[in-house]
């Protein structure tokens, strides 16, 4: 996840001639003042999305309702001191809600999630034909039974994984080491360091304040644009819960040859081996040549300049090992709620296959195995798929197999493959952009298929219309021929404390 931090929104290049691309790429759904709808016609879908959207993000309103009382003002063209330090600045963006008790953020985020179901309710009462969710147990003024938000564990430094930006620091410093405030946009764009954010664990600001001082020393310029030339880019520092410390610094080799480059992967190897950096203790770090935002293992391989390969994680009662490129919940203490939750609700058993879809690591197939009698994985990151073969063969666990690519290629003919009657339970865990077309449809038309959980970290957005998606009448022209599903429960998780961000955990059958 980028640290990229806006106040004045994102330049991206969008393809126009996607509508389902353009609306996900430009969060559209968070706009209120974009392409309204005529309500003297019978919307289609995307009208109800686009109608409804003029209201409103509520998560972002919900999270913003301690300011009020506070006159409204232009957010300032430049950056700078007289409005507030760069601390409470730079806090204000990454962790909105700090502010505020634990217990007033948890009220904010479950009000936000109400709303956002109750919005879901608006857009399936619209559509002609989709009523069976009266049919399922109900909170009040809500179309499935909303259960009470499960907090996080951890409130302060939860984070296993940050990342770090190089750019001009408040002082000009252009080797500062931080997250971003300000817009590219407006050429405003300033680096704050992040050690006062109350997410961020101390490791992390360590080996962060490192990695500037390694910068300092270095006659090697910062890449701060990629045309203006430049070296020193992104670290990348990961945790576990034992103290094990992973740290990728990324790095442009312009027009380097490959002794110059290692002379500077020497130069960083012994600056964290036996200069100042070795207090940090590093267990794992790794080089990466990137000449794009970001790059994969696959485009530019993670190099290893010293120490283990990966570090590794327990979770609910496995060992987990977790590569340089490998999603993994940012917060483990919280994903080990979220995870037992997700199991709660499956309601799998001796007879049922699990199908874990964008399943990263492996974790809730593999935590479920003992209890089904098979487990499918599909992810899109190879390294994430060793890592999950691998704790599957540690733990001793044999009824698993894990495929790697996109899910929208894979999971058609999987699903082919297992037409033998057997139930199938799937759980679905996406990025922000949800799930592919093509997923929703597999998953809708395969009558096997009667339980469905996903996992949403933004409900309101793309995860919206795959909803709809899901639990609509049957309609050959998009190719949504399977019975409707029933959105049952819903069960709010928090991973981020001082953020109105949460994980929603949704239950459909039919």
């Amino acid at each position: 996840m980028s640290v990229l931090l806006w106040w004045a929104g994102i330049k991206r290049r969008v393809p126009m001639h996607s509508t389902r691309c353009f609306l996900s790429r430009v969060d559209l759904f968070s706009k209120s003042e974009l392409l309204p709808w005529c309500a003297r016609k019978p919307p289609c879908w995307s009208q109800l999305f686009l109608g409804s959207a003029c209201k409103g993000n509520f998560t972002h309103v919900i999270a913003k309702k301690h300011q009020r009382g506070q006159k409204s003002q232009k957010k300032p063209r430049h950056l700078g001191p007289p409005d507030g330090s760069w601390q409470e600045r730079l806090a204000d963006v990454v962790t909105p809600l700090w502010r505020l008790s634990y217990e007033e953020q948890l009220k904010m985020k479950f009000e936000a999630q109400k709303k956002i179901l109750q919005r879901l309710e608006s857009y399936l009462k619209m559509l002609n034909g989709v009523n069976g969710t009266i049919a399922a147990p109900r909170s009040e003024g809500l179309c499935c039974f909303l259960h009470p938000i499960i907090p996080s564990p951890v409130i302060d430094g939860y984070r296993n994984k940050s990342t770090f930006s190089v750019n001009r620091g408040p002082d000009g410093n252009p080797k500062t080491v931080g997250y971003y405030l300000g817009s590219w946009r407006e050429g405003n764009v300033v680096c704050v360091r992040s050690n006062h954010l109350k997410n961020i664990p101390e490791k992390h600001n360590q080996v962060a304040q490192y990695y500037e001082i390694l910068l300092q020393q270095s006659p090697m310029e910062p890449c701060l644009l990629f045309h203006e030339g430049g070296y020193w880019r992104e670290l990348i520092v990961r945790t576990n819960s034992q103290g094990h410390t992973m740290a990728i610094i990324t790095f442009h080799p312009q027009e380097l040859t490959q002794e110059e480059l290692c002379v500077q992967k020497e130069t960083i190897k012994e600056f964290f081996t036996k200069g100042p950096g070795a207090v940090c203790d590093l267990t794992s770090l790794y080089f990466q040549e990137s000449t794009m935002t970001r790059c994969s293992h696959q485009q530019s391989p993670y190099q290893l300049l010293f120490g283990e390969p990966h570090i590794f994680e327990d979770l609910l009662g496995l060992k987990i090992r977790i590569s340089p490129d490998a999603f993994f919940q940012i917060n483990t203490a919280g994903a080990e709620m979220l995870y037992r939750t997700v199991g709660e609700l499956s309601g799998v058993n001796s007879n049922t296959i699990l199908l874990d879809i964008c399943c990263g690591t492996g974790v809730i197939g593999l935590s479920l195995a003992p209890y089904t009698s098979q487990v499918l994985g599909i992810e899109l990151v190879e390294q994430a798929v060793e890592d999950a073969r691998w704790t599957a063969a540690f733990n001793g666990i044999t009824n698993c197999e894990f495929h790697t690519g996109r899910a929208e290629k894979i999971l058609p003919q999987l699903l082919k493959s297992k037409e033998d009657g057997q139930l199938i339970v799937a759980v679905v865990n996406p990025a922000r952009a949800g799930l592919h077309y093509q997923v929703v449809q597999a998953i809708r038309n395969c009558r096997a298929i009667r339980t469905l959980v996903f996992v949403s970290c933004k409900p309101q957005g793309e995860t919206a219309r795959n909803i709809i998606e899901l639990c609509c009448p049957p309609n050959s022209a998009k190719k949504l021929l399977g019975e409707p599903f029933v959105l049952r429960q819903a069960v709010p998780v928090d991973l981020f404390p001082h953020t109105p961000h949460c994980e929603l955990v949704l239950l459909f059958t039919r």
